[in-house]
């Protein structure tokens, strides 16, 4: 796995906020510690916002009327998705 180190540059209150955070007051032992749930939290709040969006259209998709499918190959299911008309 590869590894990056990065340089963040806080002041002011964000910097206080973090300090509060950290340490034997708060919650991490270490600011790495805290970017990294920071970063976990966004990844998985993406990733449900994503699943959201996939059940709002499946459920759009089966509650649509029967007449409304159209009987479609493989092949025109992939050029579909291709963005290949005809």
């Amino acid at each position: 796995m590869a590894q990056t180190t990065l340089t963040v540059r806080l002041s002011g209150a964000l910097s206080n906020f973090v300090a509060t955070s950290v340490g034997e007051t708060g919650s991490y032992e270490n600011v790495s510690e805290y970017i990294r749930d920071l970063i976990r939290r966004d990844k998985e709040h993406v990733e449900q916002q994503s699943f959201e969006r996939l059940k709002a259209e499946l459920a759009c998709a089966f509650s649509a009327p029967e007449s409304s499918y159209v009987p479609l190959s493989a092949t025109e299911v992939i050029k579909r998705n291709q963005g290949v008309q005809g």
